[in-house]
């Protein structure tokens, strides 16, 4: 099972005075137990199919023109928009940036899609592998205790060391 699961529940029409009516899918994303919903055009769906044609060989989207637009065909659309983004998901070991983009995902370069933060059981030791950046750097190191010519000792680190490696001493 992978941890993106998507599915086009829905789908509703719009019509306003300044452009032609159109049709929004609804999008249900589950990922990591979390779930959001977005709503699509197609016109964004196969833009998205262009995009992805320059990166993988996606699946193939349904149609761009549709006769009517009697709910019979457009459920045959939702259908088929619904398969495309599963089918996506299931044939990429990393899904590519611009999917997870249109899907609201974040992402995290370098991971791929069934290790989103490492694990324990993996079968290969290159998947287990996590690429990390420093978030702090300290010009000298910041568990020694200050010197005693300091003026301002830091007691704060004092006190941590002093608890977590000699618990049995008083405080100075």
């Amino acid at each position: 099972m992978h941890p993106v699961r998507v599915s086009i529940p829905s789908f509703r029409s719009e019509n306003n005075s300044i452009e032609r009516g159109y049709t929004v899918f609804k999008i249900d994303v589950l990922m990591n137990g979390r779930q959001h919903t977005l709503e699509k055009r197609y016109s964004e769906f196969h833009a998205l199919h262009k995009m992805l044609k320059k990166s993988i060989k996606p699946p193939e989207i349904p149609s761009k023109h549709v006769r009517n637009w009697v709910p019979k065909v457009l459920e045959q659309r939702r259908q088929g928009l619904e398969l495309y983004l599963q089918t996506v998901i299931m044939e990429n070991e990393v899904l590519p940036k611009i999917f997870l983009d249109f899907l609201n995902i974040r992402h995290f370069p370098s991971v791929p899609k069934t290790e989103s933060c490492g694990s324990f059981d993996t079968e290969s030791e290159e998947s287990s592998k996590l690429s990390h950046q420093p978030v702090l750097l300290f010009l000298r190191d910041p568990y020694l205790l200050p010197s005693a010519r300091d003026a301002f000792s830091n007691v704060v680190i004092e006190g941590v060391i002093h608890g977590v490696f000699y618990p049995d001493l008083q405080p100075r």
